[in-house]
């Protein structure tokens, strides 16, 4: 049975070289990727191909060249790039998250959200917020740090102060050890920034390198990015792959003003079949350029003529190329072309709903990460702030870290309202939504409408809820206008709170 081990491994048995036949497989073997395949037509294009590192590769010296070229465009130079910006920022943070507590404590939920409301209102909160997420476009990576400001008009005095991102550029630690702006832990977590005293580009009197940082806790420090490989800890412009664009579409720009000048003015040549000595006298020197008069006949020296410059515009109209550079721009940001360019003059409406769709959901997606990274740790500073001032917030419900709280935003636009009613008026009918998703879809908070309404009417929330608020009639009496069951089942629920 074991035969043929024993050939193999008796000393008699014969070895067999098998390099031959590895060489032979790995010469016939032809698969293999062309991508990974250097040749002289696409090695230029390789060229700056590289392995560095996440953090390498966004090292501080290429952070802030990137940024630089980004706000050259974005918020001084290009209104179509400064546009996207805005609109992002518009749809992102538009008018700020409402909080919406949801513990057992209904007039507590409220009374927090009010003062949280009037605390946001007092600091600009989402003047604040869209104006980082101003930064989180163009420069990859905003900053705010958690401040104490005694001239809040709030009981609350936590106030947000965004900063740039040059404030936290490499430095020097104690040890002489150079940091990238912060320290991590060994999860990539930061543990310590290092922010710089002054904007390095405020043109201010340089200190002592020990002297120009100071140690700021990471807890204090509010940083987001959008980490596009793992490990990477600090941000680079989100239009860092369309900064090149931008200078294309100028030129193609400028060369499109510029035939269209050449044509409109008399842009020519003159020249003679006089010989140079009988053409030089009287007459002007080889290469000088002569200022004409616009929309005005010329006469010209004996013997010379003019022949006018053709100024040929190319086969792609500006118009075409402009939405061609503005789309692929707009993709870094997954924003649709009709908002980019601020038109939709060229789209039906089903067109201009489709594309909305894809920038819906990555709104929602990088919505959540500014709840995750930035939003909640704001409320849960404004909390911890806030419970050590009596009666601002309500006992008895569990302790804040238990407490669970969800944000409301701007509603989307609406085009046909009737049409949306009735498909939300079916959804109720059949189960398949809530008032509370349709009320938080429109930006809305259902408690505090039902709360608004019901005072109005001189009813509980619960009342309300169940129809049977009173319409004031001319001579001040009220009528229900519940059902019968409804009406009985509110008289029992008002006996049990007069019993209790």
């Amino acid at each position: 049975m074991f035969g043929w081990l024993t050939r193999w491994t008796s000393p008699a048995a014969k070895v067999v070289d098998s390099a031959p036949y590895r060489d032979a497989f790995y010469r016939n073997l032809r698969a293999r990727y062309d991508s990974a395949q250097t040749t002289t037509d696409n090695e230029n294009h390789w060229s700056n191909a590289d392995g560095l590192g996440p953090n390498s590769a966004n090292s501080s010296a290429v952070r802030k060249k990137v940024r630089q070229r980004a706000r050259y465009e974005c918020l001084e130079n290009n209104s179509y790039a400064k546009g996207m910006v805005l609109s992002y920022s518009n749809q992102l943070i538009g008018t700020g998250p409402g909080l919406q507590l949801t513990t057992r404590d209904k007039a507590g939920n409220t009374r927090v959200e009010r003062s949280f409301l009037r605390w946001a209102e007092e600091i600009g909160l989402a003047e604040k917020l869209r104006t980082m997420s101003n930064a989180y476009v163009v420069d990859g990576e905003p900053f705010a740090l958690f401040v104490t400001n005694e001239r809040i008009k709030h009981d609350v005095k936590l106030d947000i102060v965004p900063i740039e991102c040059d404030y936290f550029e490499p430095a020097f630690l104690p040890n002489g050890e150079i940091t990238d702006g912060a320290e991590f832990d060994a999860f990539n977590n930061p543990v310590r920034w290092h922010k710089w005293r002054d904007h390095p580009g405020e043109g201010f009197q340089y200190r002592s390198l020990a002297q120009s940082t100071q140690p700021v806790d990471a807890s204090f420090v509010l940083h987001l990015h959008r980490p596009d490989r793992p490990g990477q800890r600090r941000g680079i412009s989100h239009l860092v792959t369309a900064l090149p664009l931008f200078a294309m579409y100028r030129r193609f720009k400028l060369a499109t003003l510029a035939a269209a000048e050449t044509a409109a003015d008399f842009a020519g040549v003159l020249y003679t079949t006089l010989s140079q000595e009988a053409a030089a006298p009287g007459n002007a020197a080889w290469g000088t350029a002569i200022p004409t008069e616009h929309r005005a006949l010329l006469t010209l020296p004996d013997g010379w003529e003019m022949k006018q410059l053709e100024a040929k515009h190319p086969n792609t109209t500006l118009e075409m190329f402009e939405n061609r550079i503005i789309g692929e721009v707009a993709r870094c940001l997954l924003q649709p072309l009709n908002v980019a360019i601020g038109s939709s003059r060229d789209y039906n409406f089903s067109s201009g709903k489709l594309d909305f769709l894809g920038y819906d959901r990555a709104i929602a997606v990088e919505r959540s990460r500014w709840v995750c990274r930035i939003i909640n740790r704001i409320v849960r500073a404004w909390l911890n702030e806030a419970v050590g001032i009596e009666g601002l917030l309500p006992f008895g419900v569990g302790p804040i870290g238990e407490w669970d709280w969800h944000y409301h935003w701007d509603a989307a636009g609406v085009i046909d309202e009737e049409k949306q009613s009735k498909a939300d008026a079916n959804d109720l009918k059949n189960g398949t939504t809530t008032r509370t998703t349709i009320y938080a879809r429109r930006g809305r908070d259902v408690d505090h409408e039902d709360q608004l309404a019901a005072d109005e009417n001189g009813v509980t929330v619960e009342e309300y809820r169940l129809g049977l608020w009173r319409a004031r009639t001319s001579n001040g009496t009220a009528e229900p206008t519940g059902s019968e069951d409804q009406a009985d089942e509110a008289a029992d629920r008002a006996q049990e709170r007069a019993s209790a």
